[in-house]
């Protein structure tokens, strides 16, 4: 589905990332992880013409992003950025609505019936139906989260990139976020590329990950193969313990605090 060979984007004297090469296929779920600063968030941005390369080649269904117009880039792939509030009057409805915007004709100033339905599914799909006519302002950060994916999802895209969509909210919410991810990924047959800080969330939701650190990448591979203790310890600088989750499988990470190295020693 999206092809990135041998990236170099960022910003003029501060960052860069450098040779990023990987792939996202069809129904992936991909995790993009490292360290404050490693250029996570400046993938994404590259990846969705927010940032233009400076060289190497993103390419979407056989098409170079620079030769696709930002609408009809919008039409296959969304967004959902960190939560930030929104303080404009607006209902849910309306704000989801939104999202069909880039499908929509230039001087179509009302939904048509076609875009009601999207909208109506994306609800549902998000379990945003009972506050459809709540002002989006007055909502909690889950769930004010929650009608940004639905946003989303009314764009009917293939691929969804998230930036750390669980920033803020607490581990109720945290999960809820992810499990919904996880089944548009799965049932509704969604690609899914997620930055996130957390990484035993990452390690529980994600199929693969990409570790940055220093604006290229360290590994890629499975949640088992990336977050190998030592791996962990030599990108992050601090002290792990992996073990593995005794009901999923997949690797945990313990902290070692200070207090707690030193006693060892």
């Amino acid at each position: 589905m999206l092809k990135i060979t041998n990236l170099n984007s960022g910003y003029e004297h501060q960052f860069f990332l450098r040779d990023i090469s990987f792939n996202i296929e069809d129904k992936d779920f991909i995790g993009i992880i490292g360290p404050n600063g490693s250029g996570k968030t400046t993938l994404l941005k590259s990846l969705t013409k927010a940032l233009a390369p400076k060289s190497g080649n993103i390419i979407f269904e056989g098409k170079d992003i620079t030769q696709m117009s930002f609408k009809e880039l919008a039409q296959k792939v969304a967004v959902v950025g960190q939560s930030e509030p929104i303080t404009f009057d607006i209902s849910v409805e309306d704000f989801i609505a939104l999202g069909r915007m880039p499908h929509q004709p230039r001087f179509q100033f009302f939904d048509s019936e076609e875009d009601k339905k999207i909208v109506y599914r994306a609800m549902e799909l998000t379990d945003t139906l009972e506050f459809r006519q709540r002002l989006i302002k007055n909502l909690s950060g889950g769930e004010r989260q929650l009608v940004i994916i639905a946003k989303a999802l009314a764009q009917q895209p293939k691929l969804l990139l998230l930036d750390e969509p669980t920033v803020f909210l607490d581990i109720t919410h945290q999960v809820k976020i992810l499990d919904l991810i996880r089944r548009l990924n799965r049932n509704e047959g969604l690609s899914v590329a997620v930055v996130l800080h957390e990484l035993n969330l990452a390690s529980e939701y994600c199929e693969r990950l990409i570790l940055l650190d220093n604006g290229r990448i360290n590994i890629i591979g499975t949640p088992k193969q990336v977050l190998d203790y030592c791996i962990i310890e030599k990108v992050y600088k601090t002290t792990v313990v992996v073990q593995d989750n005794p009901i999923s499988g997949k690797p945990y990470i313990l902290i070692v605090p200070e207090h707690d190295r030193r006693r060892k020693q």
